[in-house]
Order: C-alpha cells, then sequence, then structure tokens
C-alpha cells in the first residue's frame, strides 16, 4: 500500500541523513517530493543518485525569508500542490557553552532550526489549508533533556517542541496536523561532524551506542520510517505529538550517565569525563 500515493511533499534538509532517508521512503510511499537544499554539491550528488521525475530539487537556504518563498512557489508551480511540509533542515554547531557561544554562532542556529520553520509555515499554510495537510518537524530528544555543551541547539529544539505544539492548536480548525519527531543519536553526516568536534572523539561512538538501551545508534532509516506514519493517514487524528524516535535514549542518558562499575565487590563510580 502507498501511504502517500499523489502526495506532495515540501521537504527541508532532504538530501543528506535524516532528510535523504525521508526522501527515498517518501518516494516509495508514493509521494512527490520537492528536496530543498542551501548545499550546491549535496543536491547534485543527491541528484546523481535519486533522479526521478518525481523529484524536485531546489537550491533555497530555509532561514532565508525570499529562498523560502520562492521554493515554496516553485513547488506549487511544478506540482501543483502540497500536502506536507517536513521541515528537517538543521545545524548542530557550535558545541560550546551558552558563554561560548558568539551572537553570531546563536544567531545562526535559531535562524536554521527554529526560524526555517516560521518561514515554511508563512509561506506555506495557504497551500495547506487547501489541502488539508500536514506539517512535520525533526526536533531531537535533548529538547527535553538538555545535553552538555551544546546551550543554542537544545535551546532551538526545545523551541522545536513548544512551537509544534502550538502550531497544532492553531492549524488544527483547518484541518492541519502538526507533528515532531525527536530522535536521539543518529548516524548522519551532521552526527559524524559533531562527534569530531567532541572532547573525547576516541570514545563517543561508544558513547552513542550505550546511550540507546536497544544497544546501537541507528541510521536514519529508523526515523524515516516513523516519519512516513506521522504524515500518512495512519496517524490521521495524531496532532501535537513529539514522538521520541530514540531507541529509549532518554532512559539510557540518564542509567549510562549515572551508572556504577563494580570491581572486586566495590561499587565504583564511573569517570564522566570518559563517557561525555
Amino acid at each position: 500500500m502507498q501511504l502517500l500515493k499523489n502526495k506532495v511533499v515540501f521537504l527541508t534538509g532532504g538530501t543528506e541523513g535524516i532528510g535523504y532517508e525521508c526522501a527515498k521512503i517518501y518516494h516509495k510511499a508514493g509521494a512527490k517530493v520537492s528536496l530543498i537544499t542551501h548545499k550546491e554539491s549535496s543536491l547534485q550528488q543527491c541528484r546523481m543518485q535519486f533522479f526521478n521525475d518525481d523529484i524536485h530539487y531546489i537550491l533555497a537556504d530555509v532561514s532565508n525569508p525570499a529562498d523560502v518563498q520562492s521554493a515554496i512557489e516553485e513547488t506549487i508551480g511544478h506540482f501543483g500542490r502540497i500536502d506536507v511540509i517536513h521541515n528537517n533542515a538543521g545545524v548542530s554547531s557550535p558545541s560550546k557553552t551558552v558563554c561560548g557561544t558568539t551572537d553570531e554562532e546563536w544567531d545562526k542556529v535559531f535562524n536554521v532550526n527554529v526560524k526555517g520553520i516560521y518561514h515554511t509555515t508563512k509561506f506555506g499554510i495557504e497551500a495547506l489549508k487547501q489541502s488539508r495537510g500536514t506539517i512535520l518537524n525533526t526536533g531531537s530528544l535533548v529538547g527535553n533533556i538538555g545535553q552538555e555543551l551544546h546551550a543554542a541547539y537544545t535551546a532551538t529544539k526545545g523551541a522545536v517542541n513548544t512551537l509544534t505544539k502550538s502550531m497544532a492548536l492553531d492549524y488544527a480548525p483547518f484541518g492541519i496536523r502538526v507533528n515532531a519527531v525527536a530522535p536521539a543519536g543518529v548516524w548522519t553526516p551532521m552526527l559524524r561532524r559533531w562527534s569530531n568536534q567532541q572532547p573525547n572523539v576516541a570514545h563517543i561512538e561508544n558513547y552513542l551506542d550505550e546511550i540507546h538501551p536497544l544497544g546501537y545508534c541507528p541510521e536514519g532509516d529508523v526515523v524515516a520510517d516513523a516519519c512516513l506514519f506521522l504524515i500518512s493517514e495512519q496517524a490521521r487524528f495524531i496532532t501535537g505529538c513529539i514522538l521520541p524516535v530514540s531507541g529509549g535514549a532518554e532512559l539510557g542518558y540518564r542509567k549510562y550517565m549515572g551508572q556504577q562499575v563494580q570491581k572486586n565487590d566495590v561499587v565504583l563510580p564511573v569517570d564522566k569525563k570518559e563517557k561525555s
């Protein structure tokens, strides 16, 4: 069964990582997909791997209102409608405390992760009212539980969570559902870049496996499966939901960071520095 047959999806950050996995599964489910990215190289690489008449590529920066307005109009001109806006574009850098973050770094993270949603909604809402469509935001578990050395990023993802709920209330009268997915660790190009920025690079892969009680840090396809469900008619009575796609990591963060190691019948605390 094609859950998205004849639907049109406007997908930001769609040429790599979770977005790319979503693009593939949406297309397989019958959707026409407009893929938005600000990276020319990523767009061209994705086009070589994933070229089809039902896939439309647009170079645009979600933090730029003119770019987003143009991309929405181009999508409607190309496909005739929009049924889904999936706000997946995001940045995670810098890995810093509040005091270590510059004004420029702070603004960049918020302009992409939060204001990008503002832009796509502002320019795409009329199309969604016509189609009684849906909005999906890619959040993060750290928007609920916080994370060391990621003040700006976690603040944006907390904002995404509450924004999702407010939008769900605002647009429910128009039959528009608004939800979010909240992954923990997912192996994407962005996560690999993040890993190399951490103080203890040698331990980061083991750390990312261990924070998930199911035992491993997944690839983006597990998130894409959840996204497909939320934008399909299978989730027709779900709105305002922040769905963890985390392998139980909201439990594992606490268990792993505070766990104890027993050696020779003496319980010793784990050195947190080795696990951060």
